[in-house]
């Protein structure tokens, strides 16, 4: 497909999607022959141990057309990958980024794409409904209550990286310099018109999900220290209260002392105060070394990816 034909190309991160990825191309195939638009498919290896970089040359091969394949030279990660993708994409409309385990229907191209005509720039999805575990949905309800907290409700809440956006605003997205990526973050640090789209959303096709509970820890930490400084800012509270609840306890001892003539007891009390505020200091110092963490990645100016090959 030449460039200037093309309206929507669908950024599609995978990871050792080879089970998935027949049912998935069969149902891009469909999306694609209904649409009177121009579509693409940037289908993007993150460095899949089975087969699926060898389906991703068939699938390109077969119909280039409307596919192209973006090869990573090694696994860095769904963020990273959504990002190769959105550098390599052709569309001169609108940008559309779905997971490849389809849970996120790509059939709802055409009501996002309606949104964007009536002068919105970004259509997020909002999950209505989700299939998965009780304790991952808690985990998920916690983590962006969190976040909308920290980043004063600038990530909405139930929305991951299913979106469609204006290509300015994918632009926007890939102008930013920062090496640890959170993709639904930049996408909402943009700015523009914005439009939240509910959906149910379905369980794994098939396979395993690639998010460990240490990954999606990961993920979600990238979005806390990335987009908030009020951690660091809730250390300083915390340490103020302290030294204000010290002062009292201080005072209090000291009435007891000089004013009730009382002897001043608890080892334990003290032993207890002691772990805890040791407890506190350790935590404090691992929030602030994240933040640290992170400006030396950054300072590194190290690229974001290396490509192995685009088909």
């Amino acid at each position: 497909m030449k460039e200037h034909t093309v309206d929507v190309s669908i950024v599609v991160p995978l990871f050792n999607e080879e089970k998935v990825l027949p049912e998935l191309v069969n149902r891009l195939d469909g999306l694609i022959a209904r649409s009177s638009l121009s579509i693409q498919v940037v289908l993007v290896n993150d460095g899949s141990s089975d087969r699926t970089e060898a389906m991703i040359r068939e699938i390109v091969q077969t119909n280039p057309a409307h596919y192209k394949g973006v090869l990573l030279s090694r696994n860095f990660g769904h963020q990273v990958a959504v990002t190769a993708g959105l550098d390599h994409v052709d569309a001169l409309q609108a940008v559309m980024v779905i997971d490849g385990d389809l849970q996120d229907p790509p059939e709802l191209l055409e009501d996002m794409y309606e949104l964007l005509r009536k002068g919105y720039d970004v259509v997020y999805a909002v999950r209505k409904n989700r299939k998965e575990s009780f304790l991952k949905k808690l985990s998920y309800d916690f983590f962006y209550r969190i976040i909308n907290w920290l980043t004063d409700g600038m990530i909405p809440r139930d929305s991951g990286d299913f979106a469609m956006f204006t290509v300015r605003v994918n632009d926007e997205i890939r102008r930013m310099p920062e090496k640890i990526r959170f993709i639904r973050g930049l996408r909402a640090f943009v700015g523009f018109r914005q439009v939240g789209l509910e959906y149910d959303r379905k369980a794994r096709f098939s396979g395993d999900s690639k998010y460990s509970w240490k990954a999606l820890f990961r993920l979600a930490s990238d979005g806390i220290f990335n987009f908030s400084d009020k951690p660091l800012k809730l250390i300083f509270t915390a340490g103020i209260s302290v030294c204000l609840l010290g002062l009292v306890y201080l005072g209090v001892i000291l009435y007891k002392k000089y004013f009730l003539n009382q002897v001043i007891e608890g080892f334990t009390s003290t032993l207890v105060l002691f772990i805890f505020f040791n407890g506190a200091q350790l935590i404090s110092l691992g929030i602030i070394a994240e933040y640290i963490s992170r400006i030396y990645i950054e300072s590194k100016n190290r690229p974001t990816y290396v490509l192995k090959e685009i088909i």
